[in-house]
């Protein structure tokens, strides 16, 4: 992937996934703490975008697909047996949006093999296109079954961060020319700002990710914090809501 950006690229992805966490932490505290004071729910907004984008890159660099979709599942599992017990609803969470997500790249990934492949056969290119367009059907309608949180289009943004991401071993295809930076979040912009008419007057502020996600520098970052943004999602809503019911109790 060509990554080659002006010296003014400075974050690495830990740095922006601490954005994100930050970002993240302010919208629940606005919303548990202080829902009359917007600007709590403005700064949120870049959380998700920015994580979708870092899933896009997982997807594209882990070194075990499987490794890094069984930890997905399970902590997405985990997290919504407590959340049904806790609230009774049956929405995914985020954390579950983000397991269907990486699905759906490596759907989209085995598509591109397949295509790219001289070898395989008409059929076969119609087929892998076939179940992939059925597999994102098939989140759309789970979607309306079961409420996803950032709903479908919050399925797809990682795969449309993904969506020209050049194959392995293909160097001279289409992908290999569109694969830079500046264009995979162009793309996820357009479906950012798609997705953001979608939902509330607060949700076009989303955008404001993206200057944050040119900034990127390619790089992993210093510090092994993988699991730290693993647990983190779970640990700060737990301590959030103990507050809140401390405070309730307290206030009572």
């Amino acid at each position: 992937m060509n990554l080659s950006q002006p010296k003014i690229c400075t974050l690495s992805g830990n740095t922006l996934k601490i954005i994100a966490a930050v970002s993240m932490l302010l919208d629940h505290i606005g919303y548990l703490f202080f829902p009359q004071m917007i600007i709590f729910r403005i700064l949120g907004r870049i959380a998700f975008p920015i994580f979708a984008f870092m899933v896009a890159e997982g997807c594209r660099y882990t070194r075990s697909k499987f490794r890094y979709f069984a930890t997905m599942f399970t902590l997405a599992f985990a997290i919504q047996l407590v959340y049904y017990f806790y609230s009774k609803k049956m929405t995914l969470t985020v954390i579950a949006t983000f397991t269907i997500a990486i699905l759906l790249i490596y759907g989209l990934q085995s598509v591109k093999a397949v295509i790219l492949d001289e070898k395989s056969r008409l059929f076969e290119k119609l087929l892998v296109v076939e179940l992939f367009a059925m597999s994102v059907v098939a989140v759309y309608v789970l979607n309306q079954i079961v409420s996803i949180e950032y709903g479908f289009y919050g399925c797809m943004l990682p795969v449309a961060a993904s969506f020209l991401h050049a194959p392995k071993g293909n160097k001279n295809s289409v992908f290999e020319k569109l694969d830079k930076l500046s264009i995979h979040i162009l793309v996820m912009g357009i479906w950012l700002f798609m997705m953001s008419l979608q939902g509330g007057w607060v949700q076009p502020y989303s955008l404001l990710a993206l200057p944050l996600l040119f900034l990127y520098s390619g790089e992993r970052g210093n510090g092994k914090l993988k699991y730290f943004f693993y647990i983190f999602y779970p640990l700060h809503l737990a301590v959030l809501e103990g507050l809140k019911l401390l405070i309730e109790t307290v206030t009572k």
